[in-house]
């Protein structure tokens, strides 16, 4: 679907988006002897993190009894969620099965955790089986609370200008096909994030940015009216990101509408309604929409005791300590993944970076040692400005940080970071599930 004038561009980039990938693939730390113990250990969460991290383990333990828990038998790759809402991929391009990516010597229970009592060290899952755990890594996830916007069920997307690119692959499929229609028809397209932590927040402005180019793409950009609503002062957490989509938004007529959280919808008025800061509600028509729900940790984490209690109240992501990602009052539970209350990290590449800290300090811990390992915050964005084009931006808890300086502008919209998103980021992904990566 991407444009003819672009390939010889993505001919000359190929080869090093798919180096990347293959360096990505094949370096991996170096293994040092393995750890004799029977320690056993539960994963709640067979997604990136806690399938990279079941893969690790058994490479650095020898006769642990690892289990992994998760009733979902399907695992997606959800950074090409994105590219399926934009009709650049099928909706089965990130979708495999849970259990093909897990080791031998690490037990499947496919089922939902549903209690976790983290003094009497046990798991209950939904069906009724009782773990014993000696150590406790939640990695499940965050809960998508559609249910917050009132007005909407997931019945509704793919129809009358709905889409709803978080909900999942065939999801992300009817909302491409909304998006179509839309950029052909035209109208008025009206996006936007919730207020709380979110996964890949730049999402919702990748999509901005792809609806705005579809309709230019098709001659209709003047039959096309695009705003962006957004809960707090600033459109990414990154100030001088922040500032650059600020302005590819106003070179491209984006209009803006800041410190608004969506409160309700009527899908059939075509009206949204947010609140403001002070309580004043806004109401705007729409011709098609990219409904994202408030998230938050599933509710066996929120009812578990593990959450923090001064902060991220609504939210419940887990008590650990930003660096070593292990909780502040359980020390034999850590977090990774999207469900770690950290300050930056909800991103399968901050999985990808806290996953070995995890790894190192667990290890460790039943070693008897100590180590230094920490993760400072890593999280990337391949931010797509256009198809063909994506900024990719990296930082920590502090900076940004370039992984190529000199060869990848992090605020410049390029081809190769295009690449790196649509091309060498799924294998990078796939050798991270083996843990190789």
């Amino acid at each position: 679907m991407t444009s003819d004038k672009f390939l010889p561009s993505r001919r000359g980039f190929l080869g090093l988006a798919g180096g990347a990938a293959l360096l990505a693939a094949n370096v991996g730390p170096a293994r040092a002897q393995k750890v004799a113990t029977r320690a056993k250990i539960v994963i709640l969460g067979a997604g990136a993190a806690g399938t990279a991290l079941a893969n690790r383990l058994v490479e650095r333990l020898e006769g642990a009894e690892i289990t992994i828990v998760d009733g979902r038998a399907q695992h997606w790759y959800q950074p090409g969620f994105t590219l399926i809402a934009a009709g650049l991929k099928p909706a089965d391009y990130s979708v495999s099965q849970t259990a093909e990516w897990l080791p031998a010597g690490v037990t499947l229970v496919a089922e939902y955790a549903a209690e976790i009592d983290p003094e009497a060290r046990t798991v209950t899952t939904a069906g009724g089986t009782k773990l014993q755990y000696d150590y406790l890594v939640t990695a499940p996830g965050l809960s998508l609370d559609w249910d917050a916007v009132e007005g909407f069920d997931l019945g509704m997307v793919g129809r009358d200008g709905i889409g709803a690119v978080y909900a999942g692959p065939d999801y992300a499929a009817k909302t491409w096909a909304e998006m179509d229609r839309f950029t052909s028809e035209g109208g008025k397209a009206v996006f936007f994030r919730p207020a709380t932590e979110m996964k890949c927040a730049g999402a919702p402005l990748k999509y901005t940015f792809l609806t705005e180019d579809y309709a230019s793409r098709k001659g209709n950009r003047d039959k096309v009216e695009i705003e962006y609503w957004n809960p707090s002062g600033a459109l990414f957490g990154v100030p001088i990101v922040a500032e650059k989509v600020r302005m590819l938004f106003g070179d491209r007529g984006i209009g803006t509408q800041m410190r608004m959280v969506l409160k309700r919808m009527d899908p059939g008025r075509k009206v949204l309604t947010f609140e403001d800061a002070d309580g004043i509600e806004h109401e705007t028509d729409y011709d098609f929409t990219n409904v994202i729900p408030p998230q938050r940790a599933p509710e066996v984490i929120r009812q578990s005791g593990l959450s923090w209690a001064d902060k991220w109240v609504d939210q419940g992501w887990v008590e650990v300590d930003q660096y070593t990602l292990r909780h502040n009052r359980y020390p034999n539970v850590f977090a990774c993944g999207d469900v770690a209350g950290v300050p930056k990290g909800k991103t399968a590449a901050s999985a990808k970076w806290q996953v070995p800290v995890v790894e190192d300090h667990l290890v460790a811990q039943i070693a008897g040692d100590t180590t230094d390992t920490t993760y400072n915050g890593y999280t990337s964005c391949p931010l797509i400005t256009r198809v063909g084009r994506a900024m990719l931006i990296e930082f920590d808890y502090n900076n940004l940080t370039p992984s190529f300086p000199g060869v990848i502008a992090p605020l410049e919209e390029l081809w190769i970071s295009w690449l790196m998103k649509e091309v060498a980021l799924k294998a990078t992904y796939n050798a991270m599930l083996r843990g190789k990566a």
